[in-house]
């Protein structure tokens, strides 16, 4: 088996990468100071005190009915969080499929997730930006 590459390594999506349980969700859930949304995809997130960048999924039924279309979106999702985590300052995301997402191309939803985590990346520096230095 080959092993990976430094470079790979860093994209990869492991265990401490995702919002596994209520716990983690919740907070953001409660308080979202960042949101960036069109009209089929939601992401809240929340500046994170574990130092990386998390993420979390929701995709209902309700608004994706086909499995294979909800199993699609999480992909893509994942995929796009992958791809931009080295970009993203540590924060907790929670991604929303909204009605209609199920409509969409995988090129339409690949753009769509570029242009949001872009918009997630600038409402954080501004956030981080406004927040007073904790002193010790």
């Amino acid at each position: 088996m080959l092993s990976a590459s430094p470079k790979e390594r860093c994209f990869s999506f492991g265990k401490d990468q995702r919002l596994l349980n209520s716990s983690d969700f919740t907070p953001v859930f409660n308080d979202a100071p960042i949101r960036a949304s069109n009209s089929e995809i939601l992401i809240l997130c929340k500046l994170s005190t574990t130092g990386k960048a998390r993420l979390g999924l929701v995709v209902a039924k309700k608004n994706i009915k086909h499995a294979n279309k909800r199993n699609q979106f999480k992909r893509i999702a994942r995929e796009s969080f992958r791809l931009k985590q080295h970009k993203l300052p540590p924060i907790d995301a929670i991604v929303l499929a909204r009605r209609g997402a199920d409509s969409l191309s995988k090129v339409e939803l690949r753009r769509m997730f570029d242009g949001l985590w872009k918009r997630v990346v600038k409402k954080a520096e501004k956030l981080t930006a406004t927040q007073p230095e904790k002193t010790g």
